[in-house]
């Protein structure tokens, strides 16, 4: 069985261009510097399982032809992973049931507070389109065929998660800091997905620097740097790297399996 994971969106919270067309310094003219906000895809046959739902849900899906929905998981609380959450309605109405959601408690607290009617009926003309669950450290899907651990790490002045598949992927698009205890967890993966906001250090994301470092300890066969800056362009970016390291791209595929 095929096991896609598709980086729906690479850039950092304000995306790439800003609202006002500003692109930093990166070339326009590159279609790797259109950065939509952080998520990501998980599929395989007849299964699509969301890493967190960006404000810019709706163009990613439909760039990527998503036509189903079966799970989300979120890593965190922040706007540019949450924000797109309404977008998802329509996967209710098109299944007709309710769509199964996965977060840690203050995730699931801030999501509750700020989207109650996605999750609890507040009128009777809509009724709830997910269904709230409880992130564990190990979930199962596709009779096991699909393995999913998790662990906090931190995020600024918040904690995020990093996400493993099958062992052989780790998805961690919001850190600043990874413990050394669970580096047995990320090391010598296949692929490394991980936060390299830009050169200059940043009080809640890893800076260049500091992830080349941690990848020279974890010793990943392939890391792609997502949550890219628009101080960071593409080529410039990629030409800076050692072998085997890769920035982002909205619509990246990776084939886990």
């Amino acid at each position: 069985m095929k096991i896609n994971f598709t980086i729906l969106g690479s850039g950092s919270s304000l995306g790439v261009p800003r609202i006002d067309g500003n692109f930093g310094k990166c070339n326009p003219k590159n279609s790797k510097n259109y950065r939509t906000r952080c998520s990501a895809l998980l599929s395989a046959k007849n299964f699509n399982l969301l890493i967190d739902s960006s404000p810019d849900i709706r163009q990613q899906f439909l760039k990527s032809k998503v036509k189903s929905l079966d799970y989300v998981f979120y890593t965190h609380q922040h706007a540019d992973q949450t924000h797109g959450i309404n977008d998802l309605r329509y996967f209710y109405l098109k299944q007709r049931k309710a769509i199964p959601v996965f977060a840690n408690t203050t995730t699931s607290n801030y999501l509750l507070n700020s989207f109650k009617y996605c999750f609890i009926k507040t009128s009777k003309f809509y009724p709830p389109i997910m269904k709230l669950n409880k992130l564990k450290k190990k979930h199962t899907f596709l009779r096991n065929k699909i393995k999913i651990t998790s662990f906090e790490v931190t995020h600024g002045s918040i904690n995020s998660i990093c996400y493993i598949i099958n062992n052989k992927l780790a998805y961690v698009s919001d850190v600043s800091f990874i413990n050394q205890k669970n580096y047995p967890n990320i090391s010598k993966l296949k692929y490394f997905v991980v936060d390299c906001l830009r050169e200059e250090p940043h009080p809640s994301h890893y800076n260049l620097d500091k992830i080349l470092k941690l990848i020279s300890e974890i010793k990943p066969k392939y890391t792609i740097l997502t949550n890219l800056h628009s101080s960071l362009d593409y080529e410039k970016l990629k030409k800076k790297l050692p072998k085997f390291v890769y920035p982002a791209y909205d619509g990246m595929k990776l084939i886990i399996n």
